[in-house]
């Protein structure tokens, strides 16, 4: 991607900052003193595609950019141009804010552009066909200037019609949902599947044009008097565009009780469409995507292969999806006949695992099915129409979130029905019930020992499901006729990949922003530097590949990694308890996303996206009494009885959030604000406290590490957001930080008591040293690194400062300086970056020697590791592949978090 030209302003804060790594930046940081550097806004900052092609047949694509403290008033508007000067239409609005009221992140939605695109201040072109929205009426009726969608306001119906010009394409756009009572359980069969109705309980536009529209629906799936699954649907419009984006999500919220087999099973879950037929049957037309742009071309009725040719250019004419020559042209033994040839209205695609789908079709409802080929994976992508207009539609990641399917029904009708089945009824039934019977773990005692054998913390009823979530992208376009091989294989790869305009590295890291200076542009320039370098890429490579090779797909699973290898199976311990599933465990999406912020990659990108989006909503309890708390790793996703915040943490959704501005993803920050009030519900330490315990809304014990990193990067994202609740955010990050500061030993003190009126810790009598190897490794570096920058309180600075200091420190050093020595402590090499930052904010020598050398001398990864894999086959292995058998996701995260924050801080002090 293209550097960023850089105006005198900029350069000079940039040196600042430098200068500031090894001591303290001067001048006040409130908003009274923050200098306006209004010159530096002028400096263009270049956007590019992450992958070649640029927008293609996508509808739009949104883009968030940082900018440094002081640049750009909130005011500001941008303007944008492609490689030639020429105006590119765009709709800006902010997504965060510096505590100065400066921008801090802005986005960016445009509709149209193949290549790089400049962003600079000024006024916006225009869009020569601009989005509207006109919410009179009982539907709100959004137009792209192309195609106009009316979308319902209550009762079953989302989309009440997709209109393209005077011609209708879709209609009846609905969510539908199939309950099994009961699913197959030793000689117990399926008896019935209910079917259940997305219904509308409230719509919102929260953006209207004039170059992107979007409309939140949100609702449950009901039948009769019973309401259930809840749906929040987002309808993304952009100007000039044939098509539209839906991201649409689900919280389950059924019972499903171990060893039973009656409860809310899940057979089907879908997105369905209505599109009306008017052309003759040998007219309209089939396509129904198999693997890469591969794709089944056919017309309801055909008339290729027959035994009677109407001739080469009527057949050639029908494959293309043009229309057909009038049949008294045809060679009339074939248009006599016409009546004879079958017509086949109905088809199925069904991809029941990630290596394999099937293809049938038949003619009508009550007939036999014919099989139509078949393929490894398929695109996801389909097509139903005639040379009057018709629908295509995709679901993306259709393979590495199966079972899915792709419906179509009734072609030979006058209206066809689409179905996009996010669950496919051909799977067996989604079954979510806890894996065992928890093998007379009755009591905290028996509990403990079971974690001390499987590393699983089981605890009755405490698998449950009830609550989590999971999020689909769908792609729906309004064609005015049958779409060329060309159009149709843009379109594939839209679905497929979905195309994303970025900011370029160098923006990410001058702007200052996720930890100022933790992070910085690859460097090879000394063989040291590309060592590590070259591991990172190693490291990053095999969990690609171990995606691939150990099939980590699936509708609930895509996205997540495992946590520890079984070396004597040459397996990840996917079946042993807490050793299984990772969920977030010492925080890889956070090494993904600095990997991503430096390099630019769109590879790490596409792997960090899948990962957040696995991890905030499947990960994470959205309804009931632990809304607002993740899950500890496991062999299911909602399967340990830890129920804890450093999961729900909002530190690992602001990236995604902020490079996209995706309003799912917001929301589930937003959600994360009042997450605190969860430690009443449930405690913690529940199973290892001596002394009795009642929660207290006034004096609730939490930690100052994996605890309130999770609530201050909520309070923290909220404020800077401007959000709802920022004030109250706001108030919380600020007490907080002066509480935890006024303790006797600062953060090494390990807890405290909050009240959860007035967002403060009540300053303890006595100090107490509370270390715990746990506390720094789920973003607390990181989050204190951005506290400091923006927060101007010396003595929390100071606190973390010290912690810093002397988690590495000797037993001698820490028994020096607190009392006590912290005990017996791991996880020293990831720690080597809170080293690496407190000597560039202090000026220590002797830190920055302690960071380089506790990370090549420590625990973790060394020099002396393989850093190769070995090739394994069968018998060894289920299929063939790699394994790097001294790998763990703990010490990948850490490794490569301590490798990219100690490169950016000390690059130049390596041993």
């Amino acid at each position: 991607m293209s550097p960023i030209p850089r105006r005198s302003l900029l350069k000079a804060a940039a040196v600042a900052g430098a200068a500031a790594q090894f001591g303290r930046a001067l001048g006040s940081r409130d908003a009274a003193a923050a200098p306006r550097a209004e010159s530096a806004g002028d400096d263009p900052v270049i956007l590019d595609w992450l992958e070649d092609g640029g927008l293609g047949a996508a509808p739009g694509s949104t883009v968030g950019v940082p900018w440094p403290k002081g640049v750009h008033r909130d005011d500001r508007t941008f303007a944008l141009s492609d490689a030639d000067g020429r105006a590119v239409p765009v709709q800006s609005w902010p997504l965060a804010y510096w505590p100065d009221g400066s921008l801090k992140w802005t986005a960016h939605a445009v509709s149209s552009g193949t290549g790089r695109l400049t962003l600079t201040t000024g006024a916006p072109a225009a869009p020569q066909k601009k989005v509207t929205v006109d919410r009179r009426g009982a539907t709100i009726d959004i137009s792209t200037g192309v195609i106009t969608a009316r979308i319902g306001r209550s009762g079953a119906t989302l989309v009440k019609s997709v209109t393209r010009g005077p011609t209708e394409i879709a209609r009846n756009g609905r969510l539908v949902l199939l309950r099994q009572p009961e699913s197959e359980d030793g000689d117990q069969t399926t008896v019935r599947t209910e079917r259940f109705d997305g219904a509308i309980d409230e719509v919102t536009v929260e953006q209207a044009g004039p170059v992107r529209a979007v409309v939140r629906v949100d609702g449950k799936h009901r039948k009769g008097h019973r309401s259930w699954l809840p749906f929040s649907i987002r309808l993304y419009f952009y100007a000039g565009a044939d098509s539209f984006r839906m991201v649409h999500t689900v919280t389950y919220d059924g019972q499903q009780e171990p060893g039973r087999a009656s409860g809310d099973f899940i057979r089907g879950i879908g997105v369905r469409f209505t599109v009306p037929l008017r052309d003759e049957s040998y007219d309209r037309h089939i396509r129904l995507g198999g693997e890469g742009t591969g794709m089944l071309r056919e017309a309801v009725k055909g008339i290729t292969g027959l035994r009677r040719d109407p001739g080469a250019a009527v057949q050639a004419a029908q494959f293309a999806g043009e229309k057909l020559p009038d049949p008294a042209t045809w060679d009339q033994r074939v248009t006599t006949r016409l009546q004879y040839i079958p017509e086949w209205g109905d088809y199925t695609l069904s991809q029941l695992s990630a290596d394999g789908f099937a293809l049938r079709k038949r003619t009508k409802k009550g007939h036999g099915w014919i099989g139509a080929g078949g393929g490894r994976r398929a695109s996801g992508f389909g097509y139903v129409g005639g040379v009057g207009g018709g629908l295509s539609f995709g679901l993306r990641d259709f393979w590495e979130k199966h079972p899915a399917q792709l419906d179509i029904r009734d072609a030979h009708t006058d209206a066809a029905e689409v179905t996009l089945w996010l669950w496919s009824p051909e799977a067996q039934p989604m079954d979510l019930r806890f894996y065992h019977d928890g093998m007379g773990q009755d009591t905290f005692p028996e509990q403990l020992e079971g974690l001390n054998i499987t590393y699983e913390d089981y605890e009755p009823e405490f698998g449950t499901p009830y609550g989590i979530a999971r999020t689909s992208e769908l792609l729906f376009w309004a064609n005015e006729s049958t779409p060329s091989a060309e159009k149709l294989a843009q379109q594939v790869e839209a679905v497929r990949v979905l195309p994303q305009l970025a900011a370029p590295p160098k923006q990410l890291i001058g702007a200052k922003v996720f930890g100022p200076g933790l992070f910085s542009a690859p460097d090879r320039s000394t063989p040291a530097k590309a060592k590590i370098e070259d591991h990172l890429d190693f490291l990053f490579t095999y969990y690609k590949d171990q995606v691939e090779m150990r099939r980590w797909y699936g509708f609930w699973d895509y996205g997540d990694i495992m946590h520890t290898y079984d070396t004597v199976r040459h397996q990840w311990r996917y079946d042993v308890g807490g050793y299984a599933w990772d969920n977030s465990e010492l925080s890889p999406d956070l090494w993904l996303w600095y990997a991503y912020l430096r390099s630019g990659r769109a590879d790490i990108f596409r792997f960090a996206e899948a990962m957040t989006r696995h991890t905030g909503e499947v990960d994470v309890y959205h309804l009931g009494k632990w809304a607002g708390l993740g899950t500890r790793h496991g062999v299911q996703h909602w399967a340990d009885s830890a129920k804890q915040q450093r999961i729900a943490n909002t530190t690992y959704r602001r990236y995604y959030y902020f490079l996209t501005a995706d309003e799912r993803v917001g929301d589930l920050m937003h959600a994360n604000v009042d997450s605190d009030e969860t430690f009443l519900v449930l405690d913690p330490i529940r199973k290892i406290r001596t002394e009795p315990y009642t929660p207290d809304r006034h004096a609730l014990s939490i930690g100052f590490g994996t605890d309130w990193s999770g609530l201050v990067s909520a309070w923290l994202t909220e404020w800077e957001r401007r959000g709802p609740k920022w004030e109250k955010a706001k108030a919380r990050v600020l007490s907080t930080m002066e509480t935890i500061a006024a303790q006797p030993n600062g953060f090494v003190q390990g807890a405290g008591l909050y009240d959860l009126d007035t967002g403060k810790f009540a300053i303890a009598e006595e100090p107490v040293v509370g270390v715990s190897h746990l506390s720094a490794v789920f973003g607390l570096n990181e989050l204190c690194a951005e506290l400091i920058d923006l927060v101007d309180m010396p003595a929390f600075d100071e606190a973390y400062y010290d912690y810093c200091r002397y988690f590495n420190a000797t037993k001698a050093e820490q028994a020096a300086r607190y009392g006590s020595n912290f005990g017996s402590l791991i996880l020293f090499q990831g720690h080597s970056r809170l080293d690496a930052y407190a000597a560039v904010q202090t000026g220590d020598d002797k830190l920055a020697d302690r960071a380089w050398d506790k990370f090549y001398r420590s625990d973790g990864y060394q020099e002396s590791a393989p850093w190769k894999t070995e090739k394994v086959t069968g018998p060894t292995a289920l299929v063939a592949g790699s394994e790097a058998a001294w790998v763990s996701t703990n010490d990948t995260a850490l490794y490569g978090l301590a490798a990219i924050e100690n490169l950016a801080l000390l690059g130049h002090r390596m041993p």
